[in-house]
């Protein structure tokens, strides 16, 4: 196995190439091969060399490639593995390498297909190795080099990977980021060469310093600029171990499997189901609901028809109330006007906190300030474009003020954060009433308040969420991105922040908001509708070969190009494809709320989708209700012109 210069360190079989792009791989696009570390002269290489067919590794030696020769080292005999089946968990390779030293083989012919993708790469040219998210696939690595190319992706279907950092950490610090533990930076084991590492990566300029602070004030821009970079991702993750291993790294493998790493477990969706929506909920269809004293009458099966049609425009004004938990279901009518005239008071008892406020009293309240600062700004630039909101000294501006100072008032810990605006901009257009307005939002901001707190977990959570549900719809979608650096699906942050209000036409949001707020099929019904989007472009992103910056600039220019009600019907197809497997990932259930969590949610992403549990319980139905229709609060309403604003 050795040669003079040259020694064999580590090796495994069974390290494979998926070289298709595929949902389903073929068993010509799977590529037997044999990983090494080798020590040669004063080098130590990385090296993958194929396993012919009707070979085995004997036949596989590593020697440089010059017209002399030299001396080779060959390994003990692997038995080749097959897998035996098209496995339907593969990382996708979508782009063929063109290494820098091809390796020549005994078994294959330098012009052989297989023979062509054998690698070396000198350890010291590794720029970055990032692992496979545990899951449903086999584990891989993802080598990336100082020239910014990435090698092809090696799957390890007999396991190793933790065998291989462990050796690889002898030569080399790999840096792991406690935000995204699958990826290791490399340095070698040189302070200087790391701290000049810092310097060209600019994890620590004075622009990157500040991305917290810029990104609570403007979390659109800042997630599409300084958030979009690699280095960002991982900022104080850098953290030298003194024996220059990575604590991260677990300790020396053996030859059992890689609990909770690589135990695969495949889940066969059934097919996925025609979905149909059904025409909007009418004014008539409304009010065969109401009964006596006002109250409505089979809630459920009203909330049904809201979700599987939507809200004609003219029942929008009344309906929204009850479906933002402004009006109770189960009042009426009376109930409901002492209800109205009570929230009435407790508003303007809360204007009269900022309003009576002089200007000498707000420069020493910088609190406050600041959020009229940012509030005014962002009013004047919300849906201006929208004929509600157009023009100058524009009513409906001067109630978006209004209302964003008295929810601070409302809400003193979470006070007014940007993108809040968005939110109440479509219900302001709908209500047409400040008062009843105010407290409609309050309901919406109890559904999506957590994604505006300063800590950010409740985004976090859902990302992991979103790619938990995506991890088990399309595994070579996800895989893909994740092989691009895009795996932590951080252009999807927009939609998830303000519930894709700036990815659709504005009468498509009101009709997307009314079906979310019916919670129905399950309060996360927004992840599946993320979901949806990625399954209508999964072609065009995969088959283009794009990177992490085309994928970004893709997905922005989605924007108001998405049909809504496509979008629905391929959401609830998902959500009956995904509830019709029998063996659903415990997590999964929990995520579309077919099982109550074990365990109060925690504010990290999930790290597993194991355990499967073959059995699972169904949703719960909805209580039976009553409630009724809502008087007239019009209380400071709008100009008599703007009454009759119908979207479309």
């Amino acid at each position: 196995m050795e040669g003079a210069n040259c020694r064999v360190v580590f090796e495994k079989g069974g390290v494979y190439l998926h070289t298709s792009a595929k949902k389903h791989q073929d068993p010509d696009s799977l590529i037997a091969g044999v990983i090494r570390v080798v020590e040669k002269d004063s080098d130590v290489l990385l090296h993958w060399a194929p396993v012919e067919e009707a070979g085995d590794s004997t036949q596989i030696f590593f020697s440089k490639k010059d017209s002399s020769g030299g001396d080779s080292c060959t390994s003990e005999e692997e038995p080749t593995f097959d897998p035996g089946y098209e496995p339907d968990w593969a990382v996708i390779s979508t782009v063929r390498p063109q290494p820098r030293h091809s390796e020549p083989t005994r078994g294959a012919e330098p012009h052989s297909p297989q023979g062509s993708w054998a690698f070396s790469v000198s350890l010291g040219e590794l720029k970055s190795i990032r692992r496979s998210k545990p899951g449903l696939s086999w584990a891989y690595l993802v080598l990336v080099t100082q020239a910014g190319g990435s090698l092809p992706a090696l799957h390890f279907h007999r396991g190793g990977t933790r065998a291989l950092l462990r050796v690889l950490s002898r030569y080399l610090l790999l840096a792991s980021s406690p935000q995204d533990s699958r990826l290791y930076l490399v340095f070698p084991h040189d302070s200087s060469a790391l701290s000049n590492s810092f310097h060209h990566l600019q994890l620590f300029d004075q622009d990157s310093s500040n991305v917290v602070s810029r990104f609570l004030q403007d979390p659109y821009s800042t997630t599409f600029s300084s958030f979009s970079r690699v280095t960002n991702f991982f900022r104080g993750a850098l953290q030298p171990h003194p024996e220059g291993v990575s604590p991260d790294l677990p300790p020396p493998p053996d030859d059992e499997p890689e609990p909770g790493f690589e135990v695969i477990s495949c889940v066969e969706l059934g097919p996925r189901p025609a979905v149909e929506r059904a025409p909007p909920v009418t004014e008539e269809e409304w009010a065969r609901h109401v009964g006596p004293e006002g109250r409505l009458q089979q809630v459920s099966e009203l909330k049904n028809r809201i979700f599987s049609g939507g809200l004609s425009p003219g029942l929008r004004r009344e309906a929204w109330k009850f479906l933002l938990g402004y009006l109770s279901w189960e009042g009426s009518a009376e109930e409901h006007k002492t209800h109205v005239r009570k929230k009435t008071d407790e508003y303007f008892r809360m204007k009269l906190q900022w309003k009576s406020v002089s200007p000498e009293q707000e420069q020493r309240n910088s609190l406050l300030h600041g959020y009229r600062s940012l509030i005014e700004r962002d009013v004047s630039r919300t849906d201006r474009t929208n004929k509600f909101y157009e023009g100058p000294e524009n009513p409906g501006l001067g109630l978006l003020h209004d209302i964003l100072l008295t929810y601070c008032m409302y809400h003193f810990d979470l006070g007014y954060v940007q993108g809040m605006s968005d939110l109440l901009s479509p219900i302001l257009y709908v209500i047409q009433n400040e008062v009843d307005a105010f407290w409609c939002f309050c309901g919406f901001m109890e559904l999506v308040q957590g994604n505006f707190e300063e800590s950010q977990e409740t985004m976090k959570r859902q990302l992991g969420q979103l790619l938990l549900l995506l991890r088990v719809l399309d595994p070579p979608l996800c895989d893909f991105l994740d092989s691009q650096d895009s795996g932590s699906l951080c252009f999807c942050f927009r939609w998830l922040l303000i519930w894709f209000k700036r990815e659709f036409p504005f009468p498509d949001v009101l009709r997307l908001w009314e079906v979310l707020w019916t919670g129905l099929p399950g309060h996360n019904l927004h992840l599946l509708v993320a979901c949806a989007i990625l399954d209508m472009e999964r072609d065009t992103l995969m088959l283009s070969g794009f990177g992490s910056n085309e994928i970004l600039k893709h997905i922005n220019e989605l924007t108001m190009k998405l049909s809504v009600e496509d979008v629905l019907t391929r959401a609830e197809a998902l959500y009956r494809q995904l509830t019709a497997c029998p063996e659903l990932p415990h997590n999964v259930q929990e995520v579309l709320g077919l099982v109550p969590p074990a365990e109060p949610h925690s504010p990290s992403p999930p790290t597993s989708l194991l355990p499967l549990l073959p059995t699972r319980a169904p949703p719960a139905p909805l209580p039976p209700v009553d409630a009724a229709p809502q008087p007239d609060s019009s209380l400071e309403i709008l100009p008599e012109e703007e009454d009759d604003s119908a979207d479309s």
